[in-house]
């Protein structure tokens, strides 16, 4: 069984996360290699991007900017003294946005020497009380508007006496809780400047991003009011399901801590994916979506998620049901030379993938890391999607028929995590279903189940055995995660790769 060596200490998977960890064969189509770093700095990555001219440029934790030329492999410094930036945004070759702890700040270059003359405030419209756990991130850019995204404060700390905004500490003990405007919410800073809240219900956004239609995609980690963690679509005015944030809801009365479970419940949305802890992620990060016209393998328009605790990144399947985002989640690459502690991922002008390291206080680690496409097919699931009486699978490769006509190849656990204020929650009510009926399709590439029960509110939970394309090459993946909101009316759900 593979054991992660941090700090000193040996964590080893459980049953369920050697599962689904395959380092066997995904070096024939993607290849890791670690990038020369700074001497003396503190390798932690909050943010990264890739200026026109080919620059990489990097955000550090203790509070660098450092451009990278990946030709020349050369590091120079554009701007320092920054508080714990944890996203960035290049707009051009000289002008950066940097999201702060205490503020959004544009930084430019104005003679065009490589390092920033001015440090300038984007937007600080939202509140700041000191306590340690009061991150920022984004900004995410859809051409339009900028869109960031605070983190609730922790019960475990207090605040300053000193702070920015209107102070209010319900929920100080019991959990996480939003001592001041904005925290747990996402907001969006207009063109015209103005930063106006969006929506709320966050507890640690560390990821925000938008897919290739423009759709608003955020990361939460698993804590209170969330039993797992997840990925959410993001909606104007929607409540997603930590409490603490309401207090700053227009016209909000009272204490939402003081409101029975059942009613939050009613109100909040719920998220398009969930991420099983323990199993498949227990510290998601930054959900990137592959371009388009990438040359970084079959799956293009599909999310990239980062993870802090395993070595691992994630790949996110959606669809739309009933006009709703849901879907599976399953491993893009395990382990395979990646580490752990995987932030902020940016994809280069040459296709290839760059995977920042952070660590804080917390499991994870250090550097980045570059992942190339070998080229090649690998034998995956391409896309998963819900069908009235159970799911169709679309495979990279034809499948081996025999195999897969074999109900037993495929097992179906369901569960759903608790919601309530409780730090995380175990499986709830975990069962398996049986798979009815199996059928091929003529060219081998789609697998439709019918299963014993279908219901929605549940994660299906798949593991496929001893399934290999028609010239025997072997599953990357077998373990798979659908987070079923919705059963379709008919066969219309719409995949969105």
């Amino acid at each position: 069984m593979l054991g992660l060596t941090v700090a000193g200490c040996t964590i080893q998977p459980t049953e369920q996360e050697s599962g689904i960890i395959n380092d066997q064969r995904v070096d024939d189509f993607y290849s890791v290699e670690n990038v020369p770093l700074p001497e003396g700095l503190t390798a932690e990555i909050g943010g990264m991007d890739f200026m026109p001219d080919g620059r990489m440029i990097v955000g550090f934790h203790r509070g660098e900017v450092m451009t990278y030329d990946p030709k020349e492999k050369t590091w120079e410094l554009f701007a320092e003294g920054l508080h714990d930036p944890l996203g960035l945004l290049a707009l051009n070759n000289w002008e950066v946005l940097v999201m702060q702890r205490p503020e959004l700040t544009r930084l430019i270059d104005n003679d065009n020497d490589g390092e920033a003359e001015e440090y300038l405030t984007a937007t600080d419209d939202f509140g700041l009380s000191g306590n340690y756990h009061e991150f920022a991130y984004g900004p995410a850019y859809n051409g339009k508007d900028l869109y960031i995204a605070l983190n609730c404060a922790s019960k475990n700390a207090g605040i300053w006496d000193e702070v920015r905004g209107e102070v209010n500490m319900l929920g100080e003990i019991a959990g996480m809780y939003s001592a001041v405007p904005y925290r747990g919410w996402v907001l969006k800073l207009r063109e015209d400047g103005v930063l106006e809240p969006v929506a709320s219900g966050f507890r640690s956004p560390d990821g925000i991003g938008f897919d290739l239609e423009g759709n608003l995609f955020v990361t939460d980690n698993q804590g209170d009011w969330l039993g797992t963690s997840k990925l959410y679509h993001i909606e104007d005015r929607k409540f997603y399901g930590q409490i603490s944030s309401l207090v700053w809801r227009e016209g909000w009365k009272g204490d939402p801590e003081k409101m029975p479970v059942s009613t939050l419940d009613s109100m909040r949305t719920r998220a398009a994916v969930l991420f099983p802890h323990n199993i498949m992620s227990n510290s998601p990060t930054q959900p990137l979506v592959i371009p388009e016209n990438s040359d970084f393998g079959p799956f293009a328009g599909q999310f990239l998620v980062g993870e802090m605790d395993f070595p691992r990144i994630m790949r996110v399947m959606l669809e739309k049901v009933n006009g709703k985002f849901q879907g599976a989640c399953t491993s893009f690459l395990d382990s395979a030379g990646l580490s752990i502690g995987n932030h902020r991922m940016v994809f280069g002008p040459d296709g290839s993938l760059w995977v920042g390291k952070s660590a804080y206080v917390w499991v994870g680690d250090r550097g980045i890391q570059r992942i190339r496409y070998n080229g090649g097919m690998p034998m995956d699931v391409l896309q998963m999607n819900v069908t009235p009486q159970g799911f169709k699978l679309t495979f990279t490769r034809p499948v081996d028929r025999k195999m897969a006509e074999n109900p037993n190849s495929y097992q179906f656990d369901r569960y759903y995590y608790a919601y309530h204020q409780k730090y995380g929650s175990p499986r709830m009510d975990e069962q398996p279903v049986a798979v009815k009926q199996v059928q091929v399709s003529e060219d081998g590439k789609e697998v439709t189940l019918a299963l014993a029960e279908m219901i929605p509110g549940y994660v299906y939970d798949l593991q496929i055995d001893q399934l290999t394309s028609m010239k025997g090459v072997e599953l990357e993946n077998s373990r798979l995660f659908y987070t079923l909101n919705e059963l379709p009316n008919d066969q219309t759900a719409l995949s969105v790769r």
